[in-house]
C-alpha cells in the first residue's frame, strides 16, 4: 500500500481530517474511513485508522485533560459499549453504505435545524435532556464508531445543544472516544482486521497523525467560543451531505 500513490494521497488526507477532529474540530473524523476507502476496502481502511486513532486520542486527552464533563461521559459510555458490541455482532450482515446514508441524513437534518434556530446570533437555551437520553444516543455512537469510526455525529447531536464551554466539549469528546476506541480493539482482533500490511501503513502515518492533532488543538484554543458551535453545526451539515452521497452512490 505504501508504494501506491493514490493510497498515500487519500491516507494523508484522511489522517489530517481525523487529526483535526481529534484536536477539536468535531465531525471531520467521520470522513476518514469513507475517504480512505477510495483506495482500499472499507474494512482495511477502518483497520488502518484504528491504531492511528488510539495515538491521536492520547494527544487529545493530554491536551484537554483539565476540561471535561464526567456527567456526560458517565451517561453516554454504557450505551456506547452496547453499540460497539452490536456493531461487532452484526459486522458480517450490515449494509454499511445504508447505515452511513441514514446517519448522514440525520446529521444533515440536525445541523441545518441548529443553524436555523441559532441564526443571526440568536441565544437558544442550553438543552437539559435527561441522562438516559444520552445513553440511548450513546448506543448509536458506539454502533457507528464500530462499523466506520463515525461516532462523532451522534455525540454532537446530544452534547452540542448542552452548550458546554467549547474546550470542555472537546475534552469530553476526547476522553469518551479514547475509551470507545480502546473498547473496539478486541472486536477488530477477533475479526482478524489487523495484519502486517495494515499495521505497517498505520505506523508510517503516525507522525502526520500527531502533527495534525496538535494543529487541531492549536486552532481550537484560538477560536472564539461564540464561533465554535457555528463551526460544529456547519461541519455537521457538510459531513451529513457527504455521508448521504457516499452511502447512496455505493448502495446504488
Amino acid at each position: 500500500m505504501l508504494h501506491d500513490p493514490l493510497f498515500l494521497i487519500v491516507a494523508a488526507a484522511a489522517v489530517i481530517l481525523v487529526g483535526l477532529a481529534k484536536g477539536g474540530l468535531s465531525g471531520l473524523g467521520a470522513l476518514g474511513t469513507p475517504l480512505l476507502a477510495l483506495a482500499v476496502s472499507p474494512v482495511v481502511a477502518a483497520a488502518i485508522l484504528l491504531p492511528i486513532l488510539l495515538v491521536q486520542d492520547a494527544v487529545s486527552v493530554w491536551a484537554f485533560r483539565r476540561t471535561w464533563d464526567g456527567w456526560v461521559i458517565g451517561w453516554m459510555l454504557p450505551g456506547a459499549l452496547i453499540g460497539i458490541a452490536g456493531g461487532w455482532a452484526f459486522a458480517a450482515v450490515l449494509p454499511a453504505p445504508a447505515v452511513m446514508a441514514m446517519l448522514g441524513a440525520i446529521t444533515l437534518t440536525f445541523g441545518l435545524w441548529r443553524l436555523w434556530i441559532e441564526r443571526g446570533g440568536r441565544i437558544v437555551a442550553a438543552s437539559t435532556s435527561p441522562g438516559w437520553v444520552g445513553s440511548l444516543v450513546g448506543v448509536g455512537m458506539g454502533f457507528a464508531s464500530q462499523i466506520a469510526h463515525a461516532g462523532g455525529p451522534p455525540f454532537q447531536m446530544w452534547v452540542a445543544p448542552r452548550k458546554l464551554p467549547h474546550e470542555r466539549f472537546v475534552g469530553t469528546g476526547a476522553i469518551l472516544f479514547a475509551i470507545v476506541n480502546w473498547a473496539k480493539v478486541p472486536a477488530y482482533l477477533a475479526l482478524g482486521a489487523f495484519d502486517r500490511a495494515t499495521l505497517t501503513a498505520s505506523a508510517a502515518l503516525l507522525p502526520l497523525a500527531i502533527l495534525s492533532t496538535l494543529a487541531g488543538v492549536w486552532i481550537i484554543r484560538r477560536m472564539s467560543p461564540q464561533r465554535f458551535y457555528v463551526v460544529v453545526y456547519t461541519l455537521m451539515v457538510l459531513l451529513g451531505a457527504k455521508l448521504v452521497w457516499d452511502g447512496v452512490t455505493i448502495w446504488l
